[in-house]
């Protein structure tokens, strides 16, 4: 009998474990997984390019279709909520993370709060870690070469975003309250490893 029962505690263990671990990939802390290492996620494309899983990020580096850039819209609409995103980008990358965007077929600053990726951008006032026309940034950083980290939070009309762990916005702006977010490819080269929101 006590062997029976310490064979079932031990079983329980085990099986309260692997839930434990389970809830917590899956995003039982809050975080949805939108991208990671395996899997591309479940986007609407708006514009086209040859978006692909390649060595554990999602990749693109082509206009396929026309010249406008590519978008991969998100299913779901978010209000207030909190983006942690890892990339990587070349010198001459023209990407971003589009937030709240107003419209899910048509993307672009005016409908959108675009956080920009662009250290070649003409006006640098809206580049790398800027919110177009929202939030400028002064000096901007460099993305190029290497991978870098977002941190994005959009409560109310509170806009922050953090930049490899420097702030570069603060801003107050309350024209778009929420939508789906948005990953652009507009030119050179992007990588996406990994992409989470968690709703506020």
């Amino acid at each position: 009998m006590t062997k029976h029962l310490a064979t079932l505690a031990a079983g329980l263990l085990i099986g309260a474990a692997a839930i434990q671990f389970s809830g917590t990939a899956s995003g039982q802390d809050g975080w949805v997984t939108l991208v990671d290492g395996s899997k591309m996620g479940d986007w609407t494309e708006v514009g086209k390019a040859n978006w692909a899983m390649k060595d554990g990020a999602l990749v693109a580096d082509k206009i396929t279709e026309g010249k406008d850039p590519s978008y991969l819209v998100s299913k779901e609409s978010w209000k207030d909520f909190q983006i942690k995103a890892e990339f990587w980008a070349d010198d001459d990358t023209n990407s971003g993370i589009f937030i709240r965007c107003a419209e899910r077929g048509k993307i672009d600053s005016k409908l959108c709060y675009e956080v920009n990726i662009f250290d070649k951008r003409p006006d640098p006032t809206y580049g790398t870690g800027a919110i177009v026309d929202v939030g400028k940034v002064d000096p901007m950083p460099k993305a190029g070469g290497k991978w870098n980290t977002f941190d994005i939070t959009a409560k109310g009309p509170h806009l922050v975003v953090i930049f490899n762990g420097q702030k570069t916005v603060d801003a107050q702006d309350s024209k778009l309250a929420s939508g789906p977010i948005a990953l652009q490819y507009g030119s050179g080269v992007i990588k996406w490893r990994k992409v989470q929101i968690k709703p506020l």
